[in-house]
């Protein structure tokens, strides 16, 4: 059988629009629902395929506060401060720390009255004239002897030790501070007999030697410049500079090509080479990447060795340990090990990273990032030694404006540092978390986010630095598949759930504050010192917290000493209205002791051989 031409599509065209019809669908209608088509699929492809992720912020107002008010919380923090001291010089003095619910003490630091040297400069700071007299006795009185047989842990001594002593000297002129530090300089001097110069992580007071393995953490061997190069300076010792440098001579000739140019965990004291792979910012590492650029800083700029590895050590750091959170757009930064399929993150956050935001803030406001020819170089060369790959990351970052980049990412993990606390029934921190990120979740990098956001015009806030509400999600789901969807909602879990008194977020805050002059972080403050006091204060002291993330938390009877060193000492500068400690004229090593920026002299550089 023929049939006319046109006949079959005419006649089913017809029974189309006919049945059509009879359900109220017109071509008009056909016509709208293509267009709509149209514009949906373009917007796709030139814009949602493109991006991938859009990352909405919410809009939090912060209630304008007057200066007596934060003066007035600036004295709530004293306050907190001497009755957590109080309680110490009746129930610890002259041990190391007090024990909080049992009104003891203990000896876990050499039993050289760690609290009262430790927070020798935050009384000072805080006008505590009669505090710091009677502290004062511990250092008269000291010998920084032991029993025979024990060691000195060189780490937490020089830091806590010998960086209160020489702190309180900056701050106050007083001669025998100067001494006990030359004294107790001198006396850790063993650790550093090894090949490298690295330093072994115990030392015998009494027979002048030193002891430990031969395989050291990051920290323990390299946070250490600050106060050795300052103690050198004030007593004119060579032997203490020349102590002071070894760490950088042994970083500029490692072999780091491997890494990135970022420091692994572990070091051969020996050889002064990398033992491991595992890179992070956090536990065993922290204060080492910390004082690369410390030291540059409070050496008056001038140590252009140490400036250039916190250029490569903040660009691995961007280009490979960064992420944001699949759901809240959380930015966040982690640790990783390096095998030959690749680099492979564990999407843990701990709060010992959370130093690092407030680094990078002081890092945006102090160096020239964006005319380093000013200091003589050259952001993509530093890379000439790396592998492909690696360049192809600095010439990413060297098409962004550096100094916003850093600030943005100060800024982002600031904020999630202190989501943490805010997420929690009891308003504190977590030790760690971990991230749902990687499997069937997206596993999103913050510098690839980066890219994406500059494409897209740069439509809102950078991704992961927009403010967010903290997560009002059910804290106490009913089963396991509750939790978990819990856990999915609020973009982690808690893997560590103990808050130790920790300074790292307030520490951040306070750099942020004084960086950006923005009130959101005094605020955020606020709350975390409100937490404290609410779930931390014990009769005579205030105590570590279990189980932060219930509401039903567990005091613990630990006040470690840098609670009084750091915690409360950064939040009461971070309340007062006047900048007692200028950043370009102070610099506080890790355990927030402040120490004025030196310049070297002629004759100093020639006989310490420093440039």
């Amino acid at each position: 059988m023929n049939f006319p031409a046109g006949f079959l599509g005419n006649n089913v065209a017809a029974k189309a629009s006919s049945s059509l019809r009879r359900r109220g669908i017109s071509i008009r209608h056909i016509a709208f629902a293509f267009a709509l088509s149209i514009v949906l699929l373009t917007l796709y492809f030139n814009y949602f395929r493109r991006t991938g992720y859009s990352f909405p912020a919410d809009v939090i107002q912060y209630a304008p506060e007057t200066p007596e008010v934060w003066t007035d919380r600036s004295f709530q923090v004293r306050d907190a401060f001497l009755h957590a001291y109080h309680g110490y010089e009746r129930f610890a003095f002259p041990n190391d720390e007090l024990r909080p619910l049992s009104n003891t003490s203990v000896n876990n630091f050499n039993g050289w009255a760690v609290t009262a040297v430790d927070s020798l400069d935050t009384m000072h700071l805080m006008g505590l004239e009669q505090e710091f007299n009677r502290a004062m006795t511990a250092v008269h009185n000291s010998n920084f002897s032991l029993p025979t047989n024990t060691h000195v842990p060189f780490f937490e001594t020089v830091i806590r030790q010998l960086g209160g002593l020489l702190s309180a000297y900056a701050l106050t002129n007083d001669d025998i501070l100067r001494t006990r530090a030359d004294e107790l300089g001198t006396i850790l001097a063993p650790a550093f007999n090894t090949t490298s110069g690295f330093p072994k992580y115990g030392v015998n007071t009494v027979r002048g030697t030193s002891n430990g393995a031969l395989i050291g953490s990051l920290a323990e061997i390299a946070s250490y410049q600050m106060e050795y190069a300052y103690l050198g300076k004030i007593t004119g010792k060579k032997e203490h500079v020349d102590r002071a440098t070894a760490a950088t001579r042994n970083f500029v000739n490692a072999d780091l090509r491997e890494h990135g140019g970022m420091y692994p965990m572990f070091w051969n004291i020996s050889s002064g080479q990398a033992r491991d792979t595992h890179l992070s910012v956090g536990a065993a590492s922290d204060s080492a990447h910390e004082y690369i650029l410390k030291q540059y800083l409070m050496t008056a700029r001038k140590d252009k060795a140490n400036l250039e590895m916190y250029l490569r050590f903040t660009s691995h750091v961007f280009n490979n340990l960064m992420y944001i959170s699949p759901n809240r757009h959380l930015l966040y930064v982690t640790d990783s090990k390096l095998y030959r399929t690749g680099n492979r993150p564990t999407h843990d956050f701990e709060h010992l990273s959370c130093f690092f935001p407030g680094l990078l803030a002081l890092g945006a406001h102090t160096l020239p990032l964006n005319n380093l020819d000013e200091v003589g170089l050259n952001f993509t060369a530093l890379a000439d030694d790396l592998l492909p790959k690696q360049k192809m990351g600095y010439e990413e970052l060297s098409s962004f404006n550096l100094k916003d980049l850093h600030l943005w990412a100060a800024e982002g993990l600031a904020q999630t540092c202190y989501l943490t606390y805010a997420d929690q029934p009891t308003g504190l921190g977590p030790d760690v978390i971990n991230v749902l990120s990687g499997g069937p979740r997206p596993e999103i990098r913050w510098m690839d986010a980066m890219q994406e956001w500059r494409t897209s015009s740069r439509r809102g806030p950078p991704p992961g630095v927009g403010d967010k509400h903290p997560w009002v999600g059910d804290d106490t789901p009913r089963n396991a598949r509750e939790r978990e969807m819990a856990y999915a909602m609020r973009d982690y879990y808690v893997k560590n759930p103990d808050y130790q008194l920790r300074p790292e977020t307030v520490e951040s805050l306070y750099i942020l504050y004084r960086v950006t002059g923005d009130v959101k972080w005094r605020h955020r403050g606020w709350d975390i010192f409100q937490a404290i006091e609410r779930e931390a204060k014990t009769p005579s002291g205030y105590a570590n917290i279990n189980k932060v993330d219930t509401y039903n938390p567990q005091q613990l009877d630990v006040m470690p000493s840098f609670f009084l060193a750091e915690t409360l000492k950064y939040l009461y500068l971070l309340f007062r209205e006047d900048d007692i400690l200028p950043l370009d004229k102070w610099v506080f090593n890790t355990e927030a002791h402040p120490f004025p920026v030196f310049e070297w002299t002629e004759q100093e550089k020639e006989a310490y051989g420093v440039l």
